[in-house]
């Protein structure tokens, strides 16, 4: 018996803005990059290298991605590996991309001279006064 399991799960920051668009159908198509950071000890030395990856989501989380995020937001996504082949100028390209199945935002980015004040009432949470009904929550 095989088994063929195409997986990825990164964690990483968001190196630039995402970028939003839409296909004929109208679906939502999100792009960006995730770098990811490996630090290691060589010969007593502390090193560190980054990893660049794409990543591309579609619909719904395509749309909250490039709402809520930014260049250096955190995020982690779980999806699989696809590689695009086309040929420019007699020459034949590759791009290897995370195909996004699901998408958890990180810790909320806070500028440099915010106060405590207002870092208090961004966390706070408000919960609605009326009863809810379980089969209003949409999942």
């Amino acid at each position: 018996m095989s088994i063929n399991l195409n997986m990825a799960l990164i964690s990483g920051r968001l190196v630039r803005d995402p970028e939003i668009k839409a296909l004929p159908n109208g679906t939502s198509v999100c792009n960006f990059s995730l770098a990811t950071n490996l630090v290691y000890t060589k010969n007593g030395e502390k090193k560190e290298s980054v990893e660049y990856h794409n990543v591309v989501l579609f619909g719904k989380q395509a749309d909250n991605t490039a709402r809520f995020l930014k260049k250096g937001s955190e995020a982690l996504v779980e999806g699989r590996l696809q590689t695009q082949s086309w040929e420019k100028d007699g020459v034949k390209h590759y791009r290897t991309e995370i195909v996004g199945n699901s998408i958890q935002f990180g810790s909320k980015q806070h500028p440099q001279n915010s106060n405590k004040e207002d870092s208090e009432k961004e966390t706070e949470i408000e919960y609605p006064e009326e009863e809810i009904n379980p089969e209003d929550i949409p999942f």
